[in-house]
């Protein structure tokens, strides 16, 4: 059934391709990509795909013979056998990470296999992340494994069911190869089988593939591997343009510099809009380096990533993250910074002073405007446009914050609020609100300090008596945070829980007031309130996921999987595909019978179960423990 593929190869007909056959890991000037081999796996098998991602390509897995079909899909899609017409290649590309710029990076672990001609004449092109070593692996192996391609699979697609721009994932792929990893990072390796995703997107080019052509850098002293090669800059630019943006080639073809600052304007404005997306939905990427920005204005790259539950605003999803650089509330302005690093690396083809004005003019406007636009939706605010409603989403967000609400649930049970309810029922849904927000266990394990006192505080001797040593080991941000746990924990040893709910609900009822005055306004120019009604909660629930790939329902699809079921993660692939929707049969996901004793590891999961969940839940206290690096 694979066969039915149709290659067209245009990347590597429209850019350089290194001419050396020497496939250890190197640098590689002169060229943006590199022809690699895929190193075969022993045994492998699928543990599930996406049939609306293979549908792109023209794919449809025949019913009648499903497990030839997973058989052959294995065998191809984890690269022991190569697809005619693909031509493997590894990508070269450079970029900041945690804002210092690192050199060449490249493709180290995915490798492009070609470009696909979907059933409407789109170009797809697909990829194998985890399919060995490449010129670009540096040190690694070259692998992945099954853990992260779980959450990579999974999240590629729930991220697109919930209408997010996004690279897609057709298949995972696992084996009886082995590697070694050491997950925390804390001298514990673990022996992990390796596995493979198929990737599809219109193109993985990234803001650091323009970054190869970067001079040492003043900083780090690193450079690109293809300085002074603005031959190759602007082969790239008009491959890049007239390929995924052809409407700006048709409109400025006679003028390079003009088309150049229409495209930067445009994935600008993509970037604006992808980003206000990910606040709406409470995602956080996780490792916002310029390599892992699309070109395209798509999410790529799924890592350390985790959709919030409990709101914090200072949410850091990456466990590995330790200034907290990326954390939820940093994701605009550190898409805006990396803007300005495309906008470096497209100099000369575009002045600098161009297309900083560009950036200054369209980003914050554009996300400011998206933003608002999406969660005038989220709250059902459906007829008018008001100045006033910045400050109820803020007020919003606010109380959530206060309370330690659900992000996901609590924007969900909005919908079923009523401008007109009595006092008992608006104390019915003050209590649904409230079963949403952090119990007080919940809030002494959020606000646990996290260091030893001892160690804070010689901390904060070193902050005042040398500064500058103290720079090598901490932030004062950092420690500001351990000083409001500390205070925050003592406070909680006070609190009960009858004291709690009495709080959350008098924060809730005053929001919810003035909630009710601005939905009154939506209704004083409609002639049918039953049918506004019906309206607002039909865009509500279809702005509002009932369900997102939670940190802890990836946790048991991979703890599942890891013991050779894969049956969870189909299970929860078929629940993202309809996020906005009840599920029927997909009622319950195990809950750890001791929560107690959880640890940070991937066996937090694995203990016996005694009670069940629902898919929508917020976490179980276990799930607090989980961390992603």
């Amino acid at each position: 059934w694979l066969s039915a593929l149709r290659f067209d190869n245009l990347a590597l007909r429209s850019l350089p391709v290194d001419a050396s056959e020497d496939g250890g890991p190197r640098a590689v000037p002169g060229a943006c990509f590199s022809r690699v081999r895929p190193s075969p796996l022993q045994n492998p098998r699928l543990v599930a795909m996406s049939l609306p991602a293979l549908a792109l390509l023209g794919l449809e897995a025949p019913a009648a013979e499903r497990e030839a079909a997973e058989a052959e899909a294995a065998l191809y899609f984890s690269g022991n056998r190569l697809l005619a017409g693909s031509e493997p290649a590894a990508h070269c590309y450079c970029g900041h990470q945690f804002g210092s710029f690192a050199g060449q990076l490249g493709d180290g672990a995915a490798m492009y296999l070609g470009e696909v001609l979907g059933p409407r004449g789109e170009r797809w092109e697909i990829q194998l992340k985890g399919a060995g070593l490449t010129p670009f692996s540096r040190q690694a192996d070259g692998r992945k494994v099954l853990r992260s391609s779980i959450r990579e699979f999974l999240c590629s697609e729930a991220m697109f069911h919930l209408g997010i721009p996004t690279t897609r994932a057709g298949t995972c792929v696992t084996s009886d190869s082995k590697v070694v990893r050491d997950i925390f990072y804390d001298g514990n390796p673990k022996s992990e089988r390796c596995t493979v995703v198929l990737r599809i997107a219109s193109t993985f080019i990234r803001f650091g593939s323009f970054e190869i052509f970067k001079p040492p850098d003043e900083y780090t002293g690193r450079k690109g591997p293809s300085v002074n090669r603005n031959d190759i800059r602007i082969q790239m630019l008009d491959y890049v343009i007239s390929t995924f943006y052809p409407e700006i080639q048709e409109a400025y073809s006679d003028n390079s510099i003009q088309r150049n600052a229409a495209f930067f304007k445009e994935i600008t404005k993509r970037t604006a809009r992808l980003v206000a997306e990910w606040q709406c939905v409470g995602f956080c990427h996780g490792v916002l380096n310029t390599d892992n920005m699309s070109i395209v204005g798509l999410t790529i790259d799924y890592g350390p990533f985790g959709f919030m539950d409990r709101y914090d605003p200072e949410h850091i999803c990456n466990g590995s993250d330790n200034t907290g650089r990326y954390a939820y509330n940093k994701q605009p302005e550190i898409c805006k910074w990396n803007l300005g690093k495309l906008a470096e690396a497209l100099v000369p083809e575009l002045p600098l002073e161009i297309s900083e004005l560009i950036l200054e003019e369209e980003y914050d406007a554009e996300f400011e405007k998206h933003y608002l636009q999406k969660m005038r939706k989220k709250l059902g605010l459906i007829q008018l446009e008001l100045e006033e409603d910045s400050k109820l989403v803020s007020e919003l967000l606010e109380t959530m914050h206060l309370t330690g609400g659900d992000f996901t649930n609590i924007f969900y049970l909005l919908s079923s609020f009523s401008v007109d309810s009595d006092p008992s029922e608006l104390e019915d849904f003050l209590e649904k609100l409230t079963s949403q927000c952090a119990s007080v266990e919940e809030l002494k394990v959020a606000f646990k300090p996290q260091m030893d006192p001892r160690q804070l505080s010689m901390m904060l001797m070193l902050a005042q008596s040398n500064p500058q040593l103290f720079a090598l080991f901490g932030t004062k941000a950092n420690i500001n945070k351990e000083l409001e746990r500390i205070e925050q924990f003592s406070k909680l040893q006070q609190l009960t829980a009858a004291d709690l709910l009495s709080r959350n609900k008098r924060h809730w009822k005053e929001w919810l007031e003035k909630y009710r005055v601005r939905l009154q306004k939506e209704t004083e120019n409609v002639s049918d309130a039953d049918a506004w009604n019906t309206d607002r909660v039909k865009v509500m629930n279809s702005n509002n996921p009932k369900y997102i790939l939670r940190n802890y329902i990836a946790q048991n699809a991979i703890e599942a999987a890891e013991n050779g079921d894969f049956s969870e993660v189909r299970n929860v692939l078929k629940l993202l595909e309809n996020p906005f929707q009840e599920a029927e049969g997909f009622r319950e996901v195990k809950e750890d019978a001791e929560e107690e004793g959880a640890t940070a590891t991937a066996a937090a999961c694995a203990q016996e179960t005694q009670s069940r969940l629902p898919y929508c839940s917020k976490p179980p206290l276990w799930a607090s423990e989980l961390c992603v690096t």
